[in-house]
């Protein structure tokens, strides 16, 4: 357990150092820089999850439209 601890500040670690190293840069807060990140990464997981709605809505668009014919031989 104290592997999954250790890598765990580790990461933690490194990725907070990240911030705060673009903070320093652009003279900013430590923790908008945080804050802006989690924003992003939930608005472009929304903008993918909506061209997938728009995809599956056209594919059964499509489906509607283009229907398999029957063959005269199925009669």
């Amino acid at each position: 357990m104290s592997i999954i601890h250790s890598i765990r500040h580790f990461f933690e670690k490194r990725g907070f150092d990240v911030s705060s190293r673009l903070a320093d840069k652009l003279g900013m807060r430590v923790t908008n820089v945080r804050l802006f990140f989690v924003y992003i990464s939930f608005v472009t997981l929304g903008f993918w999850f909506g061209v997938y709605l728009t995809l599956a809505f056209l594919l059964k668009l499509k489906d509607m439209i283009y229907t398999k014919r029957n063959s005269v031989f199925d009669l």
